[in-house]
């Protein structure tokens, strides 16, 4: 496993702050490494050049001194211990040269030029205060270097990390506005200095608090609308109800009270939807036995449920609403589903489950979504958006999946009631 794999990056830094900070690191060396190369080569080869002329120079004067049969100065001899071999063989061609080598343990600046029967004349330069300046050169340039390289950085790091931070506090944002809640905002403060410039990340924290607003601006006309239509649909349908129930007895009879009955339970559910959307719903908890609850359900549904009690469990909650949860998972299951429906609690968990052909996979991915019903269906989507609804308001899990030998599984988790004091729950 890689150092990199196993540190635990903070939740703001992603790849974009990872790769900002390998970008910058590379960079970083391989500036230092071409100033550095570029530093050591100029004052290398000034050094060197300085450190040639100046045996060039005393080899001329030795080679004056030597073909005037005069003494030579000290550091030129007719072929020295230690010359190396390179010189010497340019010296007996006739050629003269400079060559930087080791002697006795010091660097030294050696010029060779041809003397006579194939010898050579040579001149040493002491080249060790001009080797200690080239070292002490470069150890500046890698201290420099790596003082440079952490400086940038941090300073890079800090710059990245701010606006790793207000992208990762745009997409929670964002996360929060997808998940329902439609008051979240950015509000990033660089967008209100207007003395200060504006950046990307500022922009597209703009544009998303734009969005929201234009979101929830249209959902709640929407949502205004409905509950208006259906407030709207009360009165006419009461008295449609009350003129039904005066028609003599027969099929049309039935079928006017039928469609009265229908629409009469489509305005209550708009009208419940429209109080769920808003928020309005308050929740009046008090402690129930789940499973006697479950029974009650079962008999005012008027349907053939099985009822599984297989750790029965006192829980706070609403019981009007999870009455209202229960019946609806329990209409929905004999209408679009298949007997035998059986309604199961296993402490806080119930469970209802058919045999039918199990719910959509947009229903399983997404959840329910009003007015959208799927393979000839009969209703408009509206039972289950309640139950979900009303699942929330009683601090419930709802999740709708397919059992795996077939048939559409709704559970329910609801949350434990405290244990009275000197008691415990088991």
């Amino acid at each position: 496993m890689s150092v990199l794999s196993s540190v635990r990056l903070p939740q703001w830094a992603g790849t974009l702050a990872v790769k900002a900070a390998v970008f910058i690191i590379v960079m970083c060396c391989a500036l230092a490494a071409l100033l550095g190369v570029l530093v050591h080569v100029q004052v290398t080869d000034q050094t060197v050049g300085q450190a040639r002329e100046l045996a060039l120079s005393r080899l001329t004067d030795a080679t004056q001194a030597y073909e005037a049969g005069d003494s030579l100065l000290p550091g030129a001899a007719v072929d020295p211990e230690g010359l190396p071999a390179p010189l010497r063989a340019l010296a007996a061609r006739g050629e003269r040269g400079t060559m930087v080598a080791d002697h006795r343990g010091r660097p030294s600046m050696w010029a060779a030029g041809p003397a006579d029967g194939g010898r050579a004349l040579a001149v040493e330069v002491d080249y060790a205060q001009q080797a200690r300046t080239i070292e002490g050169l470069d150890r500046a340039i890698l201290w420099s270097s790596g003082l440079a390289i952490g400086a940038t950085v941090l300073v890079g790091a800090f710059a990245v990390t701010r606006v790793a931070r207000r992208l990762h506090a745009t997409a929670r944002v964002a996360r929060r506005i997808s998940a329902g809640d439609l008051d979240a905002r950015v509000d990033d403060p660089r967008v209100k200095d207007l003395t200060r410039p504006q950046d990307e990340v500022a922009a597209v924290a703009v544009a998303l608090d734009t969005m929201a607003s234009s979101l929830q601006s249209k959902l709640l006309s929407e949502q205004r609308f409905t509950a208006d239509v259906a407030h709207e649909l009360r009165t006419p349908l009461t008295g449609l109800h009350a003129a039904a129930e005066l028609l003599p007895p027969g099929r049309p009879t039935e079928l006017v009270r039928d469609r009265v009955a229908a629409l009469r339970t489509l305005t209550e559910d708009l009208l419940e939807i429209s109080r769920l959307d808003t928020g309005r719903e308050r929740l009046e908890a008090d402690t129930e036995d789940l499973g006697a609850l479950a029974e009650r359900v079962v008999r005012g549904s008027g349907t053939v449920t099985e009822v599984r009690i297989v750790r029965d469990a006192r829980v706070e909650t609403d019981r009007r609403r999870l009455e209202r949860v229960l019946g609806n998972l329990v209409a929905n299951g004999h209408r679009h589903g298949r007997t035998p429906v059986v309604l199961t609690v296993d402490g806080p968990v119930v469970t209802v489950r058919d045999h039918g052909d199990g719910y959509p996979e947009y229903l399983v991915a997404h959840g329910p979504q009003r007015f959208r019903t799927e393979g000839g269906a009969k209703g408009h989507g509206l039972g289950l958006t309640i139950a979900l609804g009303q699942s929330e308001v009683l601090g419930a899990r709802l999740e709708f999946t397919n059992a795996p030998d077939g048939g559409a599984l709704a559970r329910l988790t609801l949350p434990w009631a405290p244990a009275p004091e000197g008691t415990g729950q088991d």
